[in-house]
């Protein structure tokens, strides 16, 4: 266990509660979790940072997908095997990521963290379906193409870096397979299980993970990741969408004050 002041526990406590809520509702929860461990742990490696994390965030992503497995609309099987090929992805990624230092990284993020918040200023009805529209069917060719694109392409990116991959991932299976928000939304939960399990087998083989810090943390994260499902499910995710926004813009300014200040 690294020496961390109760007050930076607190906050990342707090910040893995609200992680798994983002994450959850629209994805994302990386976009504030990981630069929240950079900031509140500089002297960490970036590779022990991430491996944390993702020994964090299966737990709370894994109370998000069996919530939404008990009341969503989602085929499981075509999740599995996208979740699959993610999982190979992942590790694959991780094993590239150890090589990364905090300072290459922290740029990295600032530039995803901006694309999604234009995609999310540009696009406020993203995941809405009009009222009697029909889906559109699931060809093959576009169960393929999820399989390949989606699983091992964001699986790859999660495992290198990680911030945004649930974000990313219902943006192209919406995109891909014409999913609706809330379908898609569950869908990313299982994908998202399959890659953060890939990426923390390779991180936890290589000796990246901090298992006293992720303990605590996974729990505060599991409940914002069950209770993000629950409101996504009842309420939509309108509200969220602007306080994901908000985050991202605040974090974008934090992090290119740490880093050219």
């Amino acid at each position: 266990m690294p020496d961390i002041s109760l007050t930076t526990l607190a906050l990342l406590c707090l910040a893995a509660f609200a992680a798994g809520w983002i994450d959850a509702v629209v994805g994302g929860g990386g976009l504030l979790m990981l630069p929240t461990l950079l900031l509140g742990l500089p002297h960490l490696p970036a590779a022990q940072i991430l491996g944390t994390n993702k020994a964090m965030s299966i737990v709370g992503t894994s109370g998000a997908a069996v919530t939404y497995l008990r009341k969503a609309p989602m085929r499981l099987g075509m999740a599995l095997r996208i979740g699959f090929a993610a999982l190979a992805g992942s590790m694959a990624g991780a094993f590239f990521a150890a090589g990364i230092s905090s300072a290459v990284l922290r740029p990295v993020i600032m530039v995803v963290l901006l694309a999604v918040a234009v995609f999310v200023l540009l696009r406020p009805t993203f995941g809405a379906r009009p009222e009697g529209a029909e889906r559109p069917e699931l060809t093959r060719a576009r169960i393929v193409t999820a399989i390949v694109v989606v699983g091992g392409g964001i699986g790859f990116y999660d495992g290198l870096f990680g911030p945004g991959t649930g974000t990313f991932l219902v943006l192209a299976l919406t995109a891909v397979l014409h999913l609706d928000l809330v379908t898609a939304s569950a869908t990313a939960k299982i994908v998202n299980v399959c890659t953060n399990a890939g990426a923390l087998v390779t991180f936890a083989s290589q000796g990246n993970v901090i298992w006293q810090l992720a303990a605590v943390l996974a729990v505060f994260n599991l409940v914002g990741g069950t209770t993000g499902a629950r409101m996504a499910l009842s309420k939509g995710t309108e509200f969220v969408r602007g306080v994901l926004l908000v985050v991202v813009l605040s974090l974008v300014a934090k992090l290119a004050f740490d880093q050219w200040a």
